[in-house]
């Protein structure tokens, strides 16, 4: 993979985009599933991973037992600088710049750890594994989510032609990540093996409301590293933007909300 199609560089402009445009649309409702799912475990202290803007770390706070300890974690320092912003002093968030595959942390140092739509980014996922059940104490719970397929979520289809009308060759590939990790018996299978004594995978349905299709289309170009990928091969990020706002208008215009599908996993440790 060259760096130019690096699907885990989130920085420059990209945060602001992902965090205003993408956020509550299609991250929003979702993180509030495992922020529930987390706060009914009652944990002391908790690790989020790939936590991106903040925004299952704001609901996470809001959930969670207030003396509870949150620490929350991402590869990119920029996505973090954004959700500093929504947190006061004295509340018991910390932010780190880490590696989910090789965490600073002592084992057995958390409850719970939970990730939204980052597995799917990492690039060695059984590391990523052992980590977070290595820093798990005896108990404690790994939430994560992973979007279904692309057929399953009608946004991502909609970038996905935008891309291939744009594109007759060499299309930028970033969509085959976000979407490219939905079946559950491999998931299932890695977490046994390095491991986890159990799990349980939800498939969730929401509708994610889109109250401006500009924000929201601008956010689906340019809110991931997709952005650079189209710079890359000579197209303006504006001609996609154009496309995929008149294709969201279309396609949820009357209903001004977006259909969106992922599993929820949570797989615990003795």
């Amino acid at each position: 993979m060259s760096l130019r199609d690096d699907p885990t560089r989130f920085v420059g402009s990209i945060p602001d985009y992902y965090d205003k445009g993408l956020g509550p649309v299609i991250f929003a409702e979702p993180a509030d599933v495992a922020a529930r799912r987390v706060a009914s475990l009652e944990p002391s202290r908790v690790l989020e991973t790939a936590a991106g803007t903040g925004i299952v770390t704001r609901r996470m706070r809001d959930l969670a037992p207030p003396a509870a300890d949150i620490v929350a974690t991402d590869l990119n320092a920029a996505m973090l600088e954004v959700s500093r912003t929504k947190f006061r002093p004295d509340e018991k968030v910390a932010h780190q710049a880490a590696d989910a595959t090789a965490l600073p942390f002592a084992d057995g140092e958390f409850d719970a750890v939970v990730c939204q739509f980052g597995v799917m980014f990492f690039p060695e996922k059984d590391k990523a594994y052992r980590e977070a059940r290595r820093v798990l104490a005896a108990g404690g719970h790994y939430v994560f989510s992973v979007w279904d397929a692309r057929e399953h979520n009608t946004f991502g289809r909609i970038v996905s032609d935008a891309l291939r009308d744009a594109f007759d060759v060499d299309p930028p590939p970033f969509l085959d990540v976000p979407f490219g990790y939905a079946a559950i018996d491999p998931i299932k299978a890695s977490l046994l093996a390095n491991g986890f004594h159990g799990f349980r995978a939800d498939l969730v349905r929401q509708q994610g409301a889109i109250a401006d299709f500009d924000a929201f289309a601008a956010g689906l170009v340019r809110g991931s590293p997709l952005v650079d990928q189209i710079r890359a091969r000579g197209v303006e990020p504006e001609k996609l933007e154009r496309a995929v706002v008149q294709s969201l208008r279309d396609e949820f215009g009357e209903t001004k909300s977006a259909p969106l599908q992922f599993i929820l996993f949570d797989a615990w440790r003795e």
